[in-house]
């Protein structure tokens, strides 16, 4: 067993900055996303998986664990996250599992397309769709966000689901699962975030609507929400300066989470044990933040 509040670094941490989107590569300390750590079971044998923001993150996170559990992966990111992206499938890979790389911009609808038809090309069909990326900047006033700013939150992380799991849902067997990522600030939303809190609290409501409308063809929809967990999304505008050296300072546990910390709650959602779970949203915030 380990202490949890000691079991990662906790603030301050370096300040540090880098151009969006960031890169996990050259964050300091370097998250976790269980590259040594994670040991599968065998629990997603045989399955597909489509993850964007596959390079790093929760998505990195859930494509080690989802590879190490049997599953083949795809997964999406954009063209400046190759460095990190390349060596998530070498992971892939080593777990004896197909790796798909499959780089490009969610913000464009015909993109979204492609991505899926690749994906079911390059695995042999898909079962899980694991909706991830996203895009996150600060601003202390609604009055600094442009209208283009805000545009490219609102596509990266809500027009690109719904494109995304439109082209995949003809896809998708009963038994599929798809899996979107929200966030505490779908519940809590601080007042820098005022963008991105909102498109959470969309994905938290899109996840409830759309498990009742698939239910009856047998495939379920849930939701991670995690709480502040250590990123490039952080390092690469998502925080202040000031608030990243303290980051996740104001949890019960007293540190930010790291995203290997997530990953079994992915494997859990996507598992054919968890078979009576639809419509919900799992949290993981260090003891604070909802659900």
């Amino acid at each position: 067993m380990q202490d949890p509040t000691t079991k990662y670094p906790r603030p301050p941490y370096q300040r540090q900055s880098q151009p969006w989107p960031g890169l996990a590569g050259k964050m300091n300390p370097p998250p976790d996303h269980g590259e040594t750590t994670y040991r599968g079971s065998g629990r997603l044998l045989g399955r597909k998986a489509l993850i964007t923001g596959g390079d790093s993150g929760m998505g990195r996170a859930a494509a080690i664990a989802f590879a190490r559990e049997g599953a083949d992966v795809a997964i999406n990111y954009l063209p400046a996250e190759e460095e990190d992206a390349r060596e998530v499938i070498a992971l892939i890979r080593q777990a004896g599992r197909t790796g798909l790389a499959l780089p490009g911009d969610i913000r464009e609808e015909a993109f979204c397309q492609e991505l899926v038809a690749e994906a079911v090309r390059g695995l042999g069909g898909l079962n899980i769709v694991v909706s991830n990326a996203g895009r996150q900047q600060t601003h202390p006033s609604i009055l600094d966000i442009s209208t283009e700013e805000f545009d490219a939150t609102i596509k990266t992380n809500i027009y690109a689901p719904f494109w995304i799991i439109k082209a995949a849902l003809p896809h998708l067997p009963p038994g599929s699962t798809i899996i979107g990522t929200t966030s505490e600030q779908a519940y809590d939303p601080t007042p820098d975030l005022y963008d991105y809190a909102q498109t959470k609290a969309a994905t938290m409501n899109y996840v409830k609507s759309l498990a009742k409308q698939l239910a009856p063809k047998g495939i379920r929809v849930n939701g991670v929400a995690p709480g502040p967990i250590w990123t490039p999304l952080q390092v690469s505008g998502g925080a202040t300066q000031e608030k990243l050296e303290h980051f996740g300072g104001q949890t019960p546990l007293g540190r930010a989470g790291q995203p290997a910390e997530l990953a079994s709650i992915y494997v859990q959602l996507a598992a054919d044990d968890g078979s009576f779970a639809t419509g919900q949203v799992y949290g993981s915030a260090g003891g604070s933040g909802q659900p």
